[in-house]
């Protein structure tokens, strides 16, 4: 039998005083906040996007100024933004995006799911935003279904005759794929398409992941018994996974959606595809396969001989195929992508901890020394988490959500859009703190990026 508490009792048996009157304006002062909000995030995503082809900051640096087959529907507005623009309209889509989080669950899903497709639909339609990746991912591509060449072994320094060679980022031009297996034979499909076709292609690929990423959060998010309208707000509107993810047309997001596929599909006790998406999803960027022990120490801890059994059927068979057909289709290459990560990994990049004791500070030494002393700090971290999972005192998702965040922390290198790995986790953990992790650490990030827009802080940064 239930009891029913006093108006204005709380759930510790304290009384306060309060009025139906005053929690129904609480509820619509957060409801237009949160309308509010969405509109803000909607006009500064339109904003970005129609600057973006006269806006050098918003631009790889390869396509500065951007010609006019590249620069997409908003190619003729003559609207740019300065550093002063961009920073305050990319401030106020987070905050904007902070109070909708905040707002969600006195929101309607037809509202924010609205806001979702139209932000991912304005980033779509800009040119190809802040990395050269994109033409990374056609360079490596050709060089294989074009060339010949291995692009595991060899960078686009291999194809310099090729007209998409002068829009590879310089820094990249020596370096072999790290990318899975399952991405490099998609990118094999779309070689022949023009550097034009081919950037709106991954674009395109890019934000239909997010967006069956959001849908697949959305069903997890009520079978884990969490609100589907706010879990679908934190990571379908989130910046960085729409300005830098979706406008840089990165495959973290086609990781991304196998990988909660993966996900889902465990909820609801189908271990074995729910396994071989996972594994699907390390095919693509080895990243996802960080969460594969997660689930194996939850079926463990469960002592389910069953789920056990299907989850390594399903994992081990998919491993199995994807390495037969790497194999069949690029011989030893895939062998050398753990030796290019850990090169990529050593170049170090300002956003971490390490890169920017190494590279900002000039103390080379210390920060590999720090970054060392991260790396083993994370594997401790990660060791814990499994073995409490394992030992049933605490929940897989979270669990794999803190060993993300730890993951991002402790990183020797670390780009705007890897964030998007967290969000899911942080959706889905049912627990409050990390989703202030999952907030701060966007919000940090963003902030960071920002601070390189600043006119003369150069210095700050080793630029």
């Amino acid at each position: 039998m239930s009891v029913q508490r006093p108006l204005g009792a709380t759930q510790g048996g304290s009384f306060e005083l309060s009025s139906p009157s005053l929690d129904v304006a609480t509820r619509v002062s957060r409801s237009r906040a949160g309308l509010v909000a969405l509109c803000g995030i909607l006009v500064t995503a339109a904003l970005v996007s129609i600057a973006a082809p006269q806006t050098d900051l918003l631009l790889p640096e390869s396509i500065r100024p951007v010609p006019a087959w590249l620069a997409g529907p908003f190619g003729g507005t003559g609207l740019g933004l300065g550093a002063g623009g961009l920073i305050s309209a990319l401030a106020v889509m987070f905050v904007s995006y902070a109070v909708a989080v905040h707002a969600a669950d006195r929101l309607s899903a037809r509202a924010v799911l609205m806001a979702i497709a139209g932000v991912h639909a304005l980033v779509l339609l800009a040119p190809p935003l802040l990395s050269t990746d994109v033409f990374s991912y056609q360079a490596y591509a050709r060089m294989g279904a074009v060339y010949g060449l291995n692009p595991y072994l060899t960078g686009p320094h291999a194809i310099q005759l090729d007209p998409l060679y002068s829009y590879i980022g310089a820094k990249w031009v020596a370096t072999p794929t790290a990318y899975g297996p399952v991405f490099t034979a998609l990118s094999y499909v779309l070689a022949p398409l023009s550097v034009a076709t081919s950037a709106l292609a991954y674009k395109a690929l890019a934000a239909l992941a997010s967006l069956a990423t959001v849908a697949l959060v959305w069903n997890a998010a009520r079978v884990r018994g969490v609100d589907p309208v706010k879990a679908a707000a934190l990571v379908g509107l989130n910046p960085l996974i729409v300005v830098y993810g979706v406008g840089g047309g990165h495959n973290d997001l086609l990781m991304l959606a196998l990988l909660v596929a993966g996900v889902s599909l465990l909820l609801t006790e189908r271990a074995r595809p729910g396994g071989a998406s996972i594994v699907l999803a390390a095919g693509v960027k080895l990243t996802a396969g960080l969460y594969l022990p997660f689930a194996l120490a939850d079926a463990w801890g469960r002592r389910s001989r069953s789920l056990r059994r299907e989850l390594a059927i399903g994992a081990g068979a998919t491993g199995a195929l994807l390495a037969v057909v790497s194999i069949a289709l690029f011989g030893s290459g895939p062998f050398h992508m753990l030796a290019t990560v850990a090169q990529n990994q050593s170049k170090g990049d300002w956003y971490s901890i390490s890169g920017f004791v190494s590279i900002d500070l000039g103390l080379a030494t210390v920060g590999h020394v720090i970054g060392y002393l991260l790396a083993i700090a994370f594997l401790s971290v990660t060791w814990s988490l499994l073995r409490r999972v394992w030992r049933g005192e605490l929940d897989w998702i979270a669990a794999a959500g803190w060993a993300t965040f730890a993951m991002l922390v402790t990183a020797s290198f670390l780009l705007p859009w890897y964030v998007a790995w967290l969000m899911p986790f942080a959706a889905l953990g049912r627990d409050p703190r990390l989703w202030r992790a999952s907030m701060v650490t966007t919000g940090v990030i963003l902030g960071i990026q920002l601070l390189e827009y600043i006119p003369h802080t150069g210095f700050l940064m080793g630029r």
